[in-house]
């Protein structure tokens, strides 16, 4: 007999599926959006900024989900230092020369550079646009966060799971970080911990493994293979499934979980490397940039109604069955589109 459907269920089960909707992203519609188009298609968790209103709205948009009554985990990313994820690109539009052809408009995944500069809310620190900038006016501003103020507004908003991001060298400072969460850890649905590759990275996440120990929730490593590069190619996938190779072989306690570079040529690779975990598998895998690509086209369609999403049939019907072509790659034997959105 088959389990009820549950987020934990689906860890355990090797077909765990993560929305990121991005550490630094603050496009509130969007956000809104995003978590009820992919809640209804069958997500088991929404990542997205340690900022309340980001928080409001990505509860908003699972809530009005109603067809769904098993809501995914809710879970914030916090940075124990300096990382990708936690930065925004910024310039003075003034020094721009009129004559610019302006590339970084057109590399820009999230459409957040316009005439006036970067459009703060929806920059999520990809850093595409720095390289390419003719003038070099480009930079970007990073920031760490702040978990004495963290903390506290995250129990008041009922948030269910914690990611930290960190890099190897980081040990101190994430230690720092997690004597100011490991008072509200108890409470937690689950703890996910995300590092990108190194050589020394199993010694490493060994350290943070202790440091964190014992723990009362379940743990996932996030295999960061390369940051914010789904949407860039196929090859991109390639280096969080190596990542995670090593993580499995490792045998440190703890689901393993891919992103970074994840896209819908992924699922097909794992399958293929026979990966997706049975016993010892990677548990599920987490879509960031090629997740919010897939419905941004639409979503900006949207804005100009000024109405929510679920308002909206079709544009509802459309983003709901987009989404639901990435999440059925890892759930189409676990969980069905609800029939009512792809019906006339």
């Amino acid at each position: 007999m088959n389990k009820p459907y549950s987020p934990l269920n689906s860890l355990e089960e090797g077909h765990w599926f993560k929305l990121i909707c991005g550490a630094s992203y603050q496009d509130l519609p969007t956000i809104r959006s995003l978590s009820l188009a992919y809640t209804l298609a069958g997500v088991d968790c929404i990542d997205v900024a340690a900022d309340p209103a980001v928080i409001t709205a990505a509860k908003e948009g699972i809530e009005a989900a109603q067809n769904r009554p098993d809501k995914p985990w809710l879970m914030v990313s916090l940075n124990d230092g300096e990382d990708p994820h936690f930065r925004k690109a910024e310039f003075n539009p003034e020094l721009c020369p009129l004559n610019c052809p302006r590339p970084c408009e057109s590399v820009c995944p999230a459409s957040a550079i316009d005439h006036q500069g970067v459009i703060d809310q929806r920059c999520y620190g990809c850093g595409r646009c720095i390289p390419i900038c003719p003038d070099q006016i480009i930079v970007a501003r990073s920031y760490v966060s702040t978990p004495t103020a963290v903390t506290s507004f995250l129990q008041e908003m009922g948030v269910d799971a914690i990611e930290i991001h960190t890099q190897v060298g980081h040990l101190e400072d994430f230690k720092r970080l997690w004597s100011e969460i490991k008072p509200i850890s108890e409470q937690l649905k689950l703890l996910a911990i995300s590092c990108q590759d190194h050589p020394n990275l199993i010694p490493y996440l060994t350290a943070l493994s202790k440091t964190i120990n014992p723990l009362s929730c379940p743990l996932i490593w996030q295999t960061d293979g390369r940051p914010m590069s789904g949407d860039i190619g196929k090859g991109t996938t390639h280096p969080a499934i190596k990542m995670a190779q090593k993580v499995l072989s490792s045998e440190l306690p703890g689901y393993v979980q891919l992103a970074g570079g994840t896209n819908h040529h992924t699922v097909t690779k794992l399958k293929e490397m026979g990966l997706l975990k049975t016993q010892n598998g990677i548990s599920g895998v987490a879509y960031g940039s090629y997740a919010r690509a897939l419905l941004l086209p639409i979503l900006e369609e949207l804005e100009s109604q000024n109405q929510p999403l679920e308002n909206h049939r079709e544009y509802l019907k459309e983003t709901v069955s987009k989404a639901y072509s990435l999440v059925g790659q890892l759930k189409s034997d676990f969980l069905k589109l609800p029939p009512s959105f792809l019906a006339d």
